[in-house]
C-alpha cells in the first residue's frame, strides 16, 4: 500500500513560481515511476510530467517544457515539482501518481498506468 500527499499549491500572478512536492510511504517508492497530472474543470486528466525510478528519465508534456522540473529524493520519499513562469493556463488541481505493479526502468505517461494516486493540490494562476 502506498499513501502520496501533495502540498505547496496555492495562488500565484502569471510570471510566478510554485514547487509542488509529493510526500510518498511504503517500501516501493523509491522503485517506482512516478508522475504528475494535471486536471482542469471540464478537461480531462493530463499528464504534466513523468520520472524513472532514478530519475535519469523524465518526460515533459510539450505546454510545460522548458518551465516545469520534475525531480525525486528517494532517501526522503518524496516527488517534486518545480514550476516557474506560471500562466493561467497553468490552473488546475495538480496529483501526483506512482506505479508499483512492477519494477521497471521507464516512466509512463498514461493515467490507467498508475496504480495509486494522491488527493491532489489546487495552482491557480490569476493574469
Amino acid at each position: 500500500q502506498v499513501q502520496l500527499v501533495e502540498t505547496g499549491g496555492g495562488l500565484v500572478q502569471a510570471g510566478g513560481s510554485l514547487r509542488l512536492s509529493c510526500a510518498g510511504s511504503g517500501r516501493t517508492f523509491s522503485t517506482s515511476p512516478m508522475g504528475w497530472f494535471r486536471q482542469a474543470p471540464g478537461k480531462e486528466r493530463e499528464i504534466v510530467s513523468a520520472i524513472n525510478f532514478n530519475g535519469g528519465r523524465t518526460y515533459y508534456a510539450a505546454s510545460v517544457k522548458d518551465r516545469y522540473t520534475i525531480s525525486r529524493d528517494n532517501a526522503k520519499n518524496t516527488l517534486y515539482l518545480q514550476m516557474n513562469s506560471l500562466k493561467p493556463e497553468d490552473t488546475a488541481t495538480y496529483y501526483c501518481a506512482a506505479r508499483t505493479r512492477e519494477i521497471t526502468i521507464f516512466y509512463y505517461v498514461e493515467p490507467e498506468t498508475y496504480d495509486y494516486w494522491g488527493q491532489g493540490t489546487q495552482v491557480t494562476v490569476s493574469s
